[in-house]
């Protein structure tokens, strides 16, 4: 079966035609961010006409809060919608499939935990880019909590009595302000470029520590066999052996790739919209 698979994101809007595992087309294009949600969603419309009847099913991700078929951002710094968009209708009339909805980075969780490192096993899935995500997968089920909230690790607190959020102390878009107050402008890409560097090891070693400190509290919390780490930060060269250099608790998370990379979100959700 295939399906129009859609990640809006902060960074990206991707829309790919999936069957299964496999990616069979994709196009992307820069989000622009100032647009709105009903304008991303009608560039959207646009970049998935020249497959119109190739598919007979839609599952869109974004990054937030998806409930009742509703979007919600929150942390409006990764991506400034408004609250309770009606996402399904507006996508629906976009569209013209009713879609199935879920966080970007739960729908991630499953993609990885049927086609990828989860190995179909308990996992709990994490993904640091411009913004940090996650998804818990337990028993076979994707967890989405009460309200949906299940698996936003980003939303935690920064350990030491801030009021900072996780993901504003270690995203790319954090890395590039720390790279501005240290005197470069740089974006994340650009502090990786400069590894070696003092000033960037500072800031990659700052970052890996505190998403160590969070994978040593989930630990603790919920014990799962595997974390499976993506997002372009999680996923750029040597950060996942940064995360591992800073675990030090009796038991420590084993910690894997994510093995659909940057695919990972639109298998997910192309599965989901099957089920």
């Amino acid at each position: 079966m295939t399906v129009l698979a859609v990640d809006l994101g902060g960074t990206k809007l991707l829309v790919a035609l999936v069957d299964e595992h496999r990616v069979l087309n994709r196009i992307e294009a820069p989000t622009n961010r100032d647009a709105g949600p009903d304008a991303w969603l009608a560039q959207i419309a646009d970049m998935a006409a020249p497959w119109s009847g190739e598919y007979n099913r839609i599952g869109v991700t974004v990054t937030g809060l998806v409930q009742d078929g509703t979007w919600s951002a929150l942390n409006r710094a990764t991506l400034d919608i408004p609250p309770q968009y009606p996402l399904a209708n507006r996508a629906s009339a976009a569209l013209g499939v009713q879609p199935t909805l879920r966080n970007d980075a739960q729908a991630a969780a499953w993609g990885e935990h049927l086609f990828g490192a989860g190995a179909r096993g308990d996992m709990v899935f994490l993904t640091i880019s411009t913004g940090v995500g996650g998804g818990i997968v337990a028993g076979g089920q994707l967890l989405s909590g009460r309200s949906g909230m299940a698996g936003h690790f980003g939303q935690t607190l920064h350990p030491g009595g801030s009021a900072t959020r996780i993901e504003d102390a270690v995203s790319g878009r954090w890395m590039a302000k720390a790279a501005r107050a240290a005197g470069h402008d740089v974006d994340a890409r650009g502090v990786f470029s400069a590894a070696g560097a003092t000033w960037a090891d500072a800031i990659l070693d700052n970052s890996a520590a505190r998403i160590a400190r969070l994978c040593q509290n989930l630990q603790f919390v919920l014990d799962p066999p595997l974390f499976v780490i993506g997002g372009g930060i999680g996923l750029a060269p040597g950060y996942i052996e940064r995360i591992e250099a800073h675990l030090d608790v009796p038991r420590r998370p084993i910690l894997a790739r994510a093995a659909l990379g940057a695919d990972a979100g639109i298998i997910g959700i192309a599965a989901l919209a099957c089920e």
